[in-house]
């Protein structure tokens, strides 16, 4: 022993420092993960501090996250927003509200932050929201004589949109393995029939900042127009461009409002789990895409091939992060983290602040899957046995991973658009052009921060009956079973007076 840490503990320190290293080098994240792991298996083994048998159980465990009912919905939500993406509702909107609100200063950019968060409430797909934007509203805004900045930075950031507003695929991941995290940290504070934590609980947590976060985009759209409106020019619509408007406004809101609330809907009214939404929400969307006469043999493949391609990747990921989550915690990695968190100045308070930290500096370069998978099955135990509420964390870390899509230079909206922009936009603009955004989702932070009940306001009014009249929507998730609690030692709960604190189960 060293200074109080044992072999394995540092051991683990230099596991989760050679992964970061790893990635930032360039390598995919799956090898990443499960290469850096297995050479530690090896070498903590070795030194007697490591026992193979902790790896006997990764088959099944990672077999049950394969069957888990509750991450069925990832692939059904990927195929929704590829299918919607080819069928030229977005198309619709985009156009029509961009008219309907261009003979505004800033008019564009409104439009644009309204159909994002539409957009994200009816695909929950970052990439396919900001190509899609990109494509048809970069060259209008460039057009009207917009700056690039302005222009590239509104669409990238209300792309994220589709990050933090319900239906979202990484709050799916994000919900799923807050249920194991809560459980085993519940166990391990000695209370053996813990209140779940669902996926749904996340969706209705993270609405009110979704929506918080949207209000604060328009807000700065605002003040450009206001202060600097040579930036934000109105747009010139013709007598034919103005006929009829009101009426394809309509006609153009209809399908995806109608996605929303059979999706969402559905969910927050309990009447169906985010899989058997994800399912309405899929063919609710080859419904629209016939309606719109999209609907062809080549949609169907685009969206089962890309769908196909982007959950294997997802899963691949998961696979290789069961596996480092279980070296980590066998060399006792969890168990350091618990206690240095424990022992941060501030208590919960400085221990959030500490992983948020860590998590956002993160963001600047790597995945948001990358960054859940692995910081949240070593971290969420402890923020939870210090007292704080797994939902709030939950909408927390899904509000800070936001940059992570937009921060420079590794955003991956910023590839998105660097892609479809024209090679006019220079990608210094669009790195420029990311930055007032990035300072906006941070204050969102602060806001969610100082004010915990905007996400666990409506979790409480939704789902306070749903625990009796339909557990099944609230069950724990399969991920979970990547933080075996077999590997945890039962600890006292102690009192927390913190304001951040979830009621004592």
């Amino acid at each position: 022993m060293t200074d109080g840490l044992t072999l394995g503990d540092w051991l683990s320190i230099l596991l989760f420092a050679s992964v970061i290293g790893t990635l930032l080098i360039g390598y995919p994240i799956a090898i990443t993960l499960a290469g850096t792991s297995l050479i530690f298996a090896w070498i903590g083994h070795g030194f007697g501090v490591f026992d193979y048998s902790l790896l006997g159980g990764l088959p099944s465990r990672y077999l049950g996250s394969m069957i888990n009912e509750v991450l069925v919905a990832v692939p059904l939500f990927i195929f929704m927003g590829l299918v919607l993406e080819r069928s030229g509702i977005a198309e619709m909107l985009l156009t029509t509200m961009g008219q309907l609100f261009g003979k505004l200063r800033g008019g564009l950019a409104y439009s644009v932050v309204l159909v994002g968060a539409l957009l994200a409430a009816s695909t929950g797909v970052v990439g396919a929201t900001v190509v899609t934007m990109g494509l048809i509203s970069l060259p209008a805004m460039l057009r009207a004589g917009y700056d690039p900045k302005v222009a590239t930075g509104t669409i990238c950031a209300s792309a994220t949109l589709a990050q933090i507003i319900p239906p979202s695929t990484v709050l799916i991941f994000v919900g799923d393995l807050l249920a194991g995290v809560n459980q085993a940290a519940q166990l391990r504070m000695g209370n053996f029939s813990p209140d779940p934590i669902s996926v749904g609980d996340l969706f209705a947590g993270a609405l009110l900042p979704g929506i918080f976060l949207c209000g604060l985009y328009l807000l700065w759209i605002i003040y450009k127009a206001v202060f600097q409106p040579e930036t934000v020019p109105a747009l010139q619509m013709t007598d034919a461009e103005r006929r009829g408007l009101p009426r394809r406004v309509v006609l153009a809101l209809i399908p995806p409002l109608g996605l929303i609330v059979a999706v969402l809907g559905s969910i927050l009214g309990g009447i169906a789990t985010p899989t058997e939404s994800a399912s309405i929400g899929a063919i609710g969307a080859l419904v629209l895409a016939g309606l719109n006469r999209r609907l062809s043999l080549d949609t169907l493949t685009y969206a089962a091939r890309n769908t196909m391609v982007t959950t294997s990747i997802i899963f691949v990921i998961v696979l290789a992060a069961s596996l480092f989550s279980l070296v980590f915690r066998g060399l006792g990695g969890e168990h350091l983290v618990e206690e240095a968190l424990k022992n941060v100045p501030g208590g919960a308070f400085g221990a959030m602040l500490a992983v948020m930290l860590v998590m956002f500096v993160l963001g600047f370069f790597l995945d948001t899957f990358e960054i859940i998978l692995i910081v949240l099955p070593i971290c969420g135990p402890a923020l939870i046995i210090l007292g704080l509420d797994p939902v709030w964390i939950g909408v927390m870390i899904g509000v800070n991973l936001q940059t992570s899509f937009l921060t420079p230079p590794f955003g991956f909206t910023l590839f998105y658009m660097r892609g479809i922009a024209p090679a006019s936009v220079r990608t210094g603009q669009i790195w420029h052009g990311a930055i007032p955004f990035v300072a906006l989702q941070v204050f969102a932070l602060c806001i969610l921060w100082a004010f915990p009940p905007l996400a666990t306001w409506l979790p409480n009014q939704i789902f306070q009956q749903a625990q009796v009249s339909a557990p099944a929507s609230r069950g724990a998730g399969g991920i979970d079973s990547l933080i075996d609690s077999s590997m945890q030692e039962g600890e006292e709960n102690d009192e927390s007076s913190d304001p951040y604190a979830t009621p004592k189960q």
